[in-house]
């Protein structure tokens, strides 16, 4: 769906980016930079949101993972199973509590290994490719193409050369508004700085319908 006039879609964008323009990564708590450990929890994010699960339970579940003191890949290899379990679970994320669990010291002990912790230098093997970043992230355990496209959604803000990246959930949640559904087009509406925003703002949309109603009346006022 094509048919907003432009001065309409600055007007969609901007009610957009007011109600509903917070990354989940700023949510779970994450001030995102261009360090180890931030870098880290938005990997860690990006499994936990990429299962078939609310996203409120999985912003809640990254908060406990790093209250527990696992907010960085060394910490979770050596914290025990049933001390991820735990804090998984008081997250809330317990239907997915003990293979997610094996899964994260694995992912933790991969990155140790091949990146020595840090996923800056992923990002420099990539080079600026997005499709080889993707194929990277998805040999962690947990992060297939789901995850792999949340996390560079949320890390185009601090990893600029990936920006705009708007995945097809994204899109979806444009084509609910009436914004551009072709990624070419619907990337020259956003902000400078808001790529990131932007984008989380529009999967919202697609996984909540409801939301395109409230943000097209914001959008009149």
């Amino acid at each position: 769906m094509n048919g907003a006039s432009g001065a309409r879609q600055q007007d969609l964008v901007r009610a957009l980016l007011a109600r509903h323009g917070e990354t989940y990564a700023a949510q779970s708590g994450i001030t995102l930079r261009n360090t180890p450990q931030p870098l880290y929890q938005l990997a860690v994010l990006a499994d936990l949101l990429s299962t078939r699960i609310r996203a409120s339970i999985a912003v809640a579940t990254l908060r406990a993972l790093r209250d527990a003191g696992l907010g960085t890949p060394r910490r979770m290899l050596d914290a025990t199973w049933q001390q991820r379990v735990d804090a998984l679970g008081a997250g809330g994320y317990r239907r997915y509590d003990e293979g997610t669990a094996t899964r994260l010291g694995e992912g933790a002990e991969l990155l140790l290994d091949r990146y020595g912790g840090d996923l800056r230098r992923m990002r420099e093997t990539a080079d600026g490719d997005a499709d080889a970043l993707r194929r990277m992230l998805q040999e962690l355990p947990g992060v297939g193409p789901t995850g792999s496209a949340i996390f560079l959604r949320e890390v185009q803000g601090v990893w600029p050369e990936y920006a705009p990246f708007l995945d097809p959930k994204a899109v979806q949640g444009a084509e609910r508004l009436g914004l551009p559904d072709d990624p070419g087009k619907l990337a020259r509406l956003v902000p400078a700085g808001r790529a990131a925003a932007f984008a989380s703002a529009l999967v919202r949309v697609a996984l909540d319908p409801t939301l395109a109603e409230e943000v097209r009346a914001a959008a009149t006022r």
